[in-house]
């Protein structure tokens, strides 16, 4: 076959354009950007944040379409003049940062600024991170306003009269903490109105009629606004003394009502913007929650709203439902307000519960009739106040925000977006990562709020998408360097319907079996990969029910990627061409491997609790014997028992070092058994045993069920030596001395009988040689001489007879 010389030089050149391409690719391998499926600087930019498109008219004459999309570095090398490369990056800009304040009171306390910045701009390019710095200070001697909501149900009427002289106090030991301090008064009971209260006619105007133990009540009603906000602290104890309780029906109080109201109807309580918000809840029962009004037929639900009439009720009591406790967390945290749960010990863990899911919030336990009440709050607010907390308020859909906190230590610790164990004054920062997924509409402007917990403070984050070119808006339609068949933009021609080419130059249908050469990616290939046709030198690639196929030789598709039990791509990652192109956070070939470490924190805000590394989001732990998912569980561990000590000691006896409340329930979440004798036979438990202050021995057994569950088993009560008995200790005493005393009494008795003895010896010895003196001696004569004596008893005779006559 006789080619003409015009057809030689059209195949010389089409030869050299697929030598030039096949030795690129193999050069710089399919990048990631020329793998793709962009025709157009748009979808170039929508690929990888690192490509670039280049929108030379001359560049890329002799090339495939999507040799203008590439990494930057090389484009220029082939040719592209740097002022035509579109490569927008994503850009942050702070727009209103003023310093942070260190002090609340004084002339400037209507300027105190907690978080720094306060706004920023942002301009982001899809799949393309930008970030940005926030520091938030809790500024010294803030104002507080303090408002106290306390149940007036019957069985809160030794509360009432403990509190009759809280005002004062309290304002004494809160001078301590700040020197602007205001305090206000609220009450509630319940809805009026079956079957949560009494409803007969006799208990209208006294609920507590004909209940002996206490006659005389008022009538219940759901919230009752007593005292607005107020640093005349005198006259919270004035209106505490003009109470009294009333009495409702059923067990659970109408609390969450009243909170609500409080939250909202913020004129009429008089809670200030320049002042730390604290709303006080005591009670000694549990709250009815949303739905629990259908129960009087209240199908209504709350609408968030302040229903305050001129008594300072709340009208809608009988009206409407219960709030949610999303609702609640939601009006609590609009309005910056820090709630404290202040309930007896039995309601604890259902309040403790409460607090997972109100933002903002914490839990104390109140006395039975209510004599720690200051200390609780003070308590409570230093404990607030030794932590700060982001959240996120209105954040796109299409915005994925990352955050790592650097607190007083100096760590940084992804992931975590607060701080804790902070003093009053100290500077915390964080770094805030956003990264955009996709574009909006044209001209789409977004924003979110960042804002620290209880704070009015908050920084505000404009959007803007940097999805499109400059180049776009020099779009020439019907260019002469079209044919006059298309639109010219960005260096490409977009051909009308019914044309063809790099330039528009053919039409539909045309035979081009000549130049198929132009369509094969190699020598010996198949035309258009066998997944298309060529005409005009392109490939024209086929529709697939399972994906897009496509490339300058259809090459490439966006379904034959790997995948992770069965998902393209594991769900985190984009096909092109044959290979998966991660989003921000995961890496591998399928990209199942996360990057984020939150998940391998654990309770205590060690990675894998120092017992190993996070891979991919979960932990491989190193330590001989631990286990868990943050591998927690660890027996055998030397600190094991050391680690549980805390928890038995916090748990069962509310003491040691982690005793306060909200740090024990989120570090110790074994299960604790509690026994009156410990068996220590059991060779899978590890037993544990320490000192307690008062000289006693905790003993308990550290083990881990095969369900998973680490369990530990208690002594109730530590092992002390039992005191002696007064009563056995003084007869011990006394049968001593006694015992003591005959002992001595009988030796006595003892020796005086042997020395007795002994004299009497001598005596019969001295005896029997004086008696051989007088029998033997003749030398001795008797002392005694006896002589005969002669009586006449004639003589008395006669004398007696003349006496009886």
């Amino acid at each position: 076959m006789m080619w003409e010389p015009r057809q030689c030089v059209y195949r010389i050149v089409l030869g050299c354009m697929l030598l030039e391409i096949c030795s690129h690719y193999h050069a710089q391998g399919l990048n990631v950007c020329m793998s793709g499926s962009a025709t157009s600087c748009e979808e170039c930019l929508l690929i990888h944040p690192s490509c670039s498109w280049c929108a030379q008219e001359e560049f890329g004459r002799v090339r495939t379409l999507m040799s203008r999309c590439d990494l930057s570095q090389n484009l220029q090398k082939r040719g592209c003049e740097a002022y035509s490369i579109e490569s927008p990056r994503s850009t942050s800009r702070i727009v209103k940062s003023q310093p942070l304040s260190s002090k609340g009171s004084g002339p400037t306390q209507y300027d105190v600024t907690q978080i720094m910045p306060q706004k920023i701009s942002l301009s982001l390019r899809p799949n393309d991170q930008t970030s940005f710095k926030v520091q938030v200070r809790q500024v010294e001697d803030y104002p507080v306003d303090l408002y106290y909501l306390m149940d007036l149900s019957l069985s809160m009427k030794d509360d009432l009269h403990t509190i009759r002289n809280l005002g004062n106090k309290l304002a004494d030991e809160m001078s301590k903490l700040t020197s602007n301090f205001r305090l206000g008064f609220g009450s509630f009971v319940d809805k009026n109105m079956s079957p949560f209260s009494y409803t007969a006619s006799k208990y209208q105007d006294n609920p507590c009629n004909g209940y002996k133990l206490f006659p005389n009540c008022v009538p219940s009603f759901g919230f009752r606004h007593l005292l607005s906000l107020t640093d005349k602290v005198d006259r919270f104890n004035e209106e505490v003394q003009k109470q009294m309780v009333s009495r409702n029906r059923d067990a659970p109080e109408g609390g969450f009502d009243a909170i609500l109201q409080a939250a909202v109807c913020k004129d009429k309580i008089g809670w200030r913007k320049e002042a730390f918000h604290l709303l006080v809840f005591a009670t000694d029962d549990v709250p009815h929650l949303a739905l629990d009004g259908k129960l009087g037929g209240l199908v209504q639900p709350h609408d968030g709203e302040c229903h305050m009439n001129e008594k300072h009720e709340y009208s809608g009591s009988t009206k409407m439902d219960y709030p949610s406790l999303a609702l609640l967390g939601e009006k609590l945290a609009e309005n910056n307000i820090y709630l404290i749960f202040a309930v007896t010990k039995r309601l604890y863990v259902i309040y403790k519960n409460f607090t997972a899911l109100i933002p903002g919030t914490t839990v104390e336990i109140l006395d039975g009739d209510s004599k720690n009440i200051i200390q609780l709050i003070v308590n409570a607010y230093n404990n607030i106040r030794s932590k700060v907390e982001l959240t996120v308020w209105d954040q796109p859909e299409d915005l994925s925000l990352s955050f790592t906190a650097t607190c007083q230590d100096g760590q940084s610790l992804p992931g975590l977006r607060k701080c804790g164990d902070l003093k009053i004054g100290d500077t915390v920062s964080f770094n805030v990562s956003v990264d955009a997924r996709g574009c909006p509409a044209p001209g789409t402007k977004q924003s979110f709020t960042i804002k620290p917990v209880g704070f009015k403070d908050s920084l505000e984050v404009t959007v803007d998408y940097r999805c499109s070119c400059g180049c776009s808006h020099h779009t020439q339609a019907n260019s002469s360097r079209c044919s006059s068949n298309g639109q010219y933009t960005c260096g490409l021609c977009h051909c009308d319907s019914g044309h063809l080419g790099a330039r528009c130059e053919c039409h539909e249908g045309e035979a081009g079996f000549l130049y198929q050469g132009a369509c094969r990616e190699a020598e010996g290939r198949q035309v258009c990969s066998g997944r298309g046709e060529c005409s005009c030198n392109q490939c024209l690639c086929y529709e697939s029910e399972f994906g897009k196929i496509y490339g300058a030789f259809c090459e490439c598709d966006d379904f034959s990627c790997a995948r992770h039990k069965g998902v393209l791509c594991a769900g985190h990652g984009e096909c092109h061409c044959g290979e998966c192109k991660c989003h921000a956070g995961y890496i591998g070939d399928n990209c199942n491997c996360s990057l984020e470490t939150l998940s391998c924190v654990s309770d205590d805000g060690q990675m894998c609790s120092g017992r190993g590394n996070c891979v991919c989001g979960r932990c491989q732990c190193t330590e001989p014997g631990a286990f868990g998912d943050t591998c927690e569980k660890c027996p055998t561990c030397p600190d094991a028992c050391g680690t549980k000590r805390d928890c038995i000691e916090c748990r069962l006896f509310n003491s040691g070092k982690l005793a306060d409340n909200q740090t024990c329930q989120r570090l110790c979440k074994d299960k604790i058994i509690t026994v009156e004798t410990l068996d220590t036979d059991d060779s899978s438990a590890v037993l544990c045993l320490y000192k307690t202050e008062n000289e006693c021995v905790m003993k308990f057994t550290y083990s881990e069920h095969a369900s998973g569950m680490s369990v530990l088993t208690a002594l109730k009560e530590p092992e002390c030596g039992t005191a002696p008995d007064a009563m056995t200790v003084l007869l011990a005493v006394v049968g001593s001395i006694l015992l003591v005393g005959i002992v001595l009494l009988a030796i006595w008795k003892l020796v005086i009988t042997v020395h007795d003895r002994r004299e009497f010896a001598r005596f019969q010895s001295a005896r029997s040689r004086a008696r051989y003196e007088m029998a033997c001696n003749p030398l001795y004569k008797q002392p005694i001489t006896s002589h005969p004596v002669e009586t006449d008893f004639s003589m008395y005779s006669k004398s007696y007879n003349g006496a009886a006559h």
